[in-house]
């Protein structure tokens, strides 16, 4: 039998805990009992997902608001934010939109205060927003590696570093950077999008030891091969997808609402003492060689 720690006492005794992980006490005409809660609803909190006006962001953040939270979709474009919304909304999702360039830091400070001030506190970011660019290495101009190193690494610290002031300040958040297998598995023609995606993985590390102290988690959801729009070409290249599905036990592409369970955890109660951690979502890609 399990001792409860201390701070599950103090939740007894001010009859908020039962000291059992996703249990309440509840009060009523048979006296205190213990009932179960749902960890993994996000009922009143709000969320941003970068880069989310299609594909795997659009997925994440439908996920998002089918557990109860307040998405605020985020993209360049004004015009394709306001088509997602309409989208979410349609299926009764509870939806706002913030047009912003996630590489301009005066934009994103804007955004997140905006955020904080019309919507309420932002408890959960995802940094989503991101770019691939193809070239043989020796081929690859720098000009071009330098642009997806801004997107792919640099944005993601600028977006986080600003949700992160105002969650630090009362004890609590959520920040979820989006990674990829390309983290751990080179491929030709993709080297600067695999050196963004690893260091994206470090810096979530290094996020953890800065930010944990002050009761923010902060984690990585590595996607593996997931058809999109963006994806579609490389989906219809049969010698490509016969790849794919020899290299992914799954035998397929993943489809981009099976990221929508990842998404949920990493954003909610249930994942309370998780930090700093990359989970793979990838239909064992990365398991196997």
């Amino acid at each position: 039998m399990s001792v409860p720690t201390d701070s599950n006492r103090h939740a007894d005794k001010g009859g908020r805990g039962c000291g059992i992980f996703g249990y309440r006490r509840s009060r009523g005409r048979t006296g205190n009992r213990c009932r179960m809660t749902n960890p993994f609803d996000l009922t009143g909190r709000v969320a941003l997902v970068t880069g989310s006006s299609r594909g795997i962001g659009l997925a994440l953040a439908r996920a998002l608001g089918g557990a109860g939270a307040q998405v605020v979709l985020n993209a360049r474009s004004a015009e394709a934010l306001d088509d997602a919304a309409a989208t979410l909304r349609d299926e009764g999702l509870t939806v706002d939109v913030r047009a912003a360039d996630v590489t301009d830091a005066g934009a994103v400070t804007e955004m997140i205060e905006s955020i904080e001030t019309a919507i309420g506190p932002l408890d959960v970011l995802v940094n989503n927003a991101g770019m691939q660019d193809r070239a043989p290495v020796l081929e690859f101009p720098v000009d071009r590696f330098r642009a997806l190193l801004e997107l792919n690494l640099v944005a993601p610290f600028v977006v986080a570093q600003a949700a992160a002031r105002p969650m630090a300040a009362r004890g609590r958040g959520k920040i979820i950077n989006i990674g990829s297998v390309q983290s751990e598995l080179g491929r030709p023609t993709i080297v600067p999008y695999t050196a963004s995606k690893g260091g994206l993985n470090l810096m979530t590390r290094g996020l953890c030891a800065d930010l944990g102290p002050k009761g923010i988690q902060i984690n990585t959801l590595a996607p593996g091969y997931f058809a999109t729009e963006l994806t579609q070409a490389l989906v219809n290249d049969e010698e490509f997808s016969a790849w794919v599905a020899a290299r992914t036990p799954a035998g397929r592409w993943g489809r981009v609402e099976e990221l929508g369970g990842a998404v949920v955890f990493l954003a909610s109660d249930a994942s309370s003492f998780v930090n700093g951690q990359t989970l793979f979502v990838d239909g064992g890609m990365t398991a196997v060689v």
